[in-house]
């Protein structure tokens, strides 16, 4: 029965998990996160509900979590300022991406709600109800974010030309 799943929206999954991490190596760990809890917790899947919001909301949550425990790791603590990790990671050669890395960089510095809403709306094609439903507000909320995201990314994306 979860192979169906697997095979039905194991692509889309990963690309999820992908966009979120940024490394293939937390992408996959992510991946593999996401099945092992929704094998854990099967028995709680409503099934007169959309399986696809309930899948991404599992492994948005599985990605908080994993920021959240970042955040407070001794590496993520030596460091005094965001400035001084950022100047860290700027030595560090990273691959360019090609056309869209001006645009890829200003949704990185969203803040994390908005990102992840611009990251299921566009990157997922998720309609306005699953992204909602996915995080747990209401339609308007995604709206709204959907619009201070679009305007910050603007202002950032402007300021850069």
């Amino acid at each position: 029965m979860i192979n169906t799943y697997i095979v039905t929206y194991g692509k889309r999954l990963y690309g999820l998990c992908r966009t979120l991490c940024g490394s293939s190596f937390e992408a996959d760990d992510l991946y593999q996160d996401t099945w092992l809890q929704v094998v854990r917790h099967m028995d709680k899947y409503d099934r007169s509900r959309p399986f696809e919001p309930w899948l991404t909301r599992i492994c948005v949550n599985l990605y908080r979590n994993r920021l959240r425990r970042w955040s407070r790791s001794p590496i993520q603590q030596q460091f005094s300022s965001n400035e001084a990790k950022e100047q860290l990671l700027a030595g560090v050669a990273a691959p360019q991406k090609e056309d869209y890395s001006d645009l890829y960089a200003a949704i990185d510095s969203l803040p994390e709600k908005l990102r992840l809403t611009v990251i299921l709306f566009y990157f997922q094609g998720m309609d306005l109800a699953a992204v909602g439903q996915t995080l747990g507000v209401p339609i308007g909320t995604v709206k709204s974010r959907l619009n201070r995201a679009r305007n910050q990314l603007k202002e950032v994306l402007q300021d850069e030309s």
